[in-house]
């Protein structure tokens, strides 16, 4: 596929946006591991390639294993998920699905058992700015595979 556009050049102050959802979401005190499994979640409902890439990379290299990263699609099936990442996925899908079926009570309950008011919050957040992501993304072709994850000092 071809690149459409640099959407960070072309809307550099949008990006600044985006960028400033995304250092929130990294202070928000949720777990790395819960971000970036939250994040390929979203990306693959969103058919976002790119996106898979890049949350994969950066969840290798903070130590996930493959095999939980293989199973983000189906971990329904899986017992690899910790009841909190379980609850974070569902509440992943109905957000990311919202116009479907909403989010149920029992969802809701469900995310509660797991996370404090303020954390459920900043779950969705994390959650709507992985989504503006992949729209940008898939919108505009982004060159999937060449992310690299940077360099920590």
């Amino acid at each position: 596929m071809t690149v459409r556009l640099n959407y960070s050049t072309a809307a550099p102050k949008a990006m600044h946006a985006m960028l400033a959802l995304e250092k929130h979401i990294h202070e928000s005190g949720l777990e790395s591991s819960l971000i970036e499994l939250v994040k390929m979640r979203a990306s693959y409902i969103n058919g976002c390639a790119y996106c898979v890439d890049m949350h994969s990379k950066d969840a290798r290299s903070e130590g996930e294993t493959e095999q939980r990263l293989y199973a983000v699609p189906v971990w329904r099936e899986t017992p690899f998920f910790t009841p909190r990442e379980r609850a974070a996925l569902a509440w992943t899908e109905a957000v990311t699905l919202i116009g479907e079926h909403g989010v149920s009570d029992e969802l809701y309950a469900e995310a509660r058992e797991q996370f404090t008011e303020s954390e459920l919050v900043e779950l969705t957040m994390v959650v709507i700015t992985i989504g503006g992501w992949n729209r940008l993304a898939v919108s505009f072709r982004a060159d999937v595979g060449s992310y690299e994850v940077p360099k920590r000092s």
